[in-house]
Parts: C-alpha cells; sequence; structure tokens
C-alpha cells in the first residue's frame, strides 16, 4: 500500500502571499481541530500531530498560539469540513476536503476549478469508494522489527491494515478511525517517536494514468484548488506519466 499512497507535502513558500495561504489553512485546521477535540495537545493526539505538521512547515508559534486561544474562548468562526469528489483531466478520481463558513461559495469554487480544467464534479462518494481512508503514522526506527510493532499494536487492539519496513524507515497503515488509538500505542509501546508521515489521508486502490497534453492540464487543476482558501487537503488517484 506505501508505495501508492502520495504524502501531500507543502510547497516551499517563497512569497508572503504564499505564506500566508500556508499559515491560513494551518491556523484554520488548528481552530477545528481544538474546536472538536480540545485545546490541549496532550489530551488530543490529532492536535498534536497537526501542531507538529504545523511547525515543520514553518508555521510561525503566534499562528498557532492564535488558534488555539481562539478555539478555548468559544465563539469566533463557524467552520464546518466539506468534502467533495469528483473526475479530472484523465478521468482520475480526485478528493478535495475542505473546511468552510459558506458552503455555497466552497462548492461553487471548487466546481469551477474542476470546469475549467476539463473535469466534472460528481456527487457524494462518487469516488471515494476507490479510496481507503487510512491512518498513516510513519517514523525512522532500524531497531525495532515489524513483528514487534504489530505486537504492540494488537495487544492495544487496533485494526492494523498493513506495516511496511523500508531500510528501517516504519509505515503503519491503520483504518482511519484506529487513528488516536494507533498512535497512543506506539507512543507507549516505544517512548517518544518522531513521526515522518502522521496524518489521515484517503489512499487510491488504483491509480489512473494521466497523459499527454491531460498532464499539463491535471497540474493547473491541483494548483488551482491549492489556491483555494477553503481547501485543506487535495487526494487523487493520478499517475503522471
Amino acid at each position: 500500500m506505501g508505495r501508492a499512497f502520495q504524502n501531500r507535502k507543502e510547497s516551499m513558500a517563497k512569497t508572503s502571499d504564499a505564506k500566508a495561504k500556508v499559515y491560513g489553512k494551518y491556523g484554520r485546521e488548528l481552530y477545528v481541530c481544538a474546536k472538536q477535540g480540545g485545546s490541549d495537545p496532550h489530551a488530543n493526539l490529532a492536535l498534536r500531530g497537526l501542531i507538529e505538521r504545523a511547525k515543520k512547515a514553518q508555521v510561525p508559534a503566534h499562528v498557532i498560539d492564535k488558534a488555539l486561544d481562539k478555539a478555548s474562548g468559544g465563539g469566533g468562526e463557524d467552520y464546518s469540513p466539506a468534502r467533495y469528489e469528483g473526475f479530472g483531466p484523465g478521468n482520475a478520481m480526485v478528493i478535495v476536503e475542505c473546511l468552510t463558513d459558506n458552503p455555497n461559495r466552497t462548492i461553487g469554487d471548487v466546481r469551477t476549478c474542476f470546469t475549467k480544467c476539463k473535469g466534472k464534479l460528481g456527487t457524494p462518494g462518487s469516488v471515494s469508494h476507490m479510496f481507503d481512508h487510512c491512518a498513516i503514522l510513519a517514523f525512522d526506527d532500524e531497531d525495532e522489527a515489524e513483528e514487534a510493532i504489530l505486537e504492540a499494536l494488537m495487544e492495544a487492539d487496533v485494526d492494523v491494515t498493513d506495516i511496511e519496513n523500508e531500510e528501517g524507515r516504519i509505515t503503519v497503515f491503520a483504518p482511519h478511525t484506529e487513528y488516536a488509538k494507533a498512535k497512543q500505542a506506539l507512543l507507549d509501546a516505544f517512548g517518544e517517536l518522531e513521526f515522518e508521515i502522521d496524518e489521515i489521508q484517503f489512499v487510491p486502490q488504483t491509480t489512473t494514468p494521466v497523459e499527454g497534453d491531460d498532464i499539463a492540464m491535471f497540474e493547473k487543476l491541483l494548483a488551482m484548488l491549492d489556491d483555494l482558501d477553503d481547501v485543506q487537503n487535495v487526494f487523487h488517484s493520478g499517475e503522471l506519466s
């Protein structure tokens, strides 16, 4: 499974506008995560992982603190998650995750991106059944064997989907509902781990070759979606030749 999934990585922010977009997206996601599960990262493992990713993306501490303070204070913006599915150039499947305070605006913006790039926005469930909704935890640990990690996870009653070990890099896959339990089990068994990947992602069950003129159009679609403030994550099955 590991070779098929595409870990979303923030591009290097080269301008103040680009940095502001990255900060804004993390700030919004931190706010919602803290609102839903509490603003204490020790008690909210999803928030803890998100803070770690924000720091790796060089999001300033004051941006993180502001989002947590806002979530703790009650009131504030009323963001809700929204997920859109469709087909991009080359018929590659696309899932777009958003946080929005105006669903009508957001779906209109997302639909425009698909339409301008020769894609088509579908109905809920039109492509997500072809993805696995996975918790993915990856870390470097040459000392730990896959068997020991599997045993620790099984003892914690974690429903593990797969474990990979590539040159000392361990990657654990589990259903998205097992994220907190899987992460806590690893921390309990092996101490403080530095996770290279600590995310919930949609992993395509099969990839779709995107070729010829469709490549540029598909890249345009991804860039347009990334430019939307409401878009948090984009997952797709496209394999660009």
